[in-house]
């Protein structure tokens, strides 16, 4: 395997490049890259907006987190830690967040305003430390975290253990029965280091594109 880009991230310049390498390297992953092409970078901004729109995103569609995250902008306007707390319980019920949605962006809005979490330092410090300081705060645990790694960060090793699309991708690429729990999938993707973040992308746009294509 090659090297970590020097600059530490997934680009959208070396995505291409990280995808053919470990398609040389795992027949799988060479289907997806030989059958779909690579995969969209998926990058999102490191800020408070987007670690709330993650938020949302736990164990529910895409597309209902979707709906949550702009039913919230459309009530408070700039998703804000002030605007986010301005909200009471019925207003949070109104803008589609459950009563534990609703606890956890207003956990994550004390934090920030509190400076117990500074996600502006996050880029500084390496992956287990961002999840430690992530996950100190009540509702984010490791998916969050590792989503926030991968996609805003742009970390190139983070397998999100537990995230469903990826369990059930990997089922269907490799012939399984059953999706495999969260510790077998856990070992099955130290193959692909140092580049996890790269194969859970590949695996991310099988999961969508056979989605669609049904």
């Amino acid at each position: 395997m090659s090297a970590q880009p020097s600059n530490g991230k997934v680009t959208a310049e070396n995505l291409e490049a990280h995808c053919r390498q470990l398609a040389s390297e795992d027949d799988h992953l060479r289907m997806i890259y030989e059958r779909y092409g690579a995969p969209p970078l998926w990058a999102r901004e490191p800020d408070f907006e987007t670690l709330i729109h993650i938020i949302l995103e736990q164990q529910v569609s895409l597309a209902s987190a979707l709906a949550a995250f702009n039913k919230l902008r459309e009530t408070i306007g700039d998703i804000t830690p002030e605007n986010v707390l301005s909200l009471d319980d019925a207003e949070m019920k109104a803008a589609y967040l459950s009563r534990q949605k609703a606890l956890y962006a207003r956990e994550l809005s004390k934090a920030v305003l509190e400076k117990r979490l500074v996600l502006d330092e996050l880029s500084a410090l390496p992956d287990g430390q961002v999840r430690a300081e992530l996950m100190e705060v009540k509702g984010i645990g490791r998916w969050t975290s590792d989503i926030f790694l991968l996609m805003c960060l742009l970390r190139p090793d983070v397998m999100p253990v537990g995230d469903i699309a990826l369990h059930e991708a990997w089922r269907s690429v490799a012939g399984l029965d059953d999706r495999p729990l969260s510790e077998e999938f856990k070992d099955i993707s130290v193959r692909w280091k140092p580049y996890r973040s790269v194969a859970a992308r590949l695996l991310w746009h099988f999961y969508l594109s056979e989605r669609s294509q049904k």
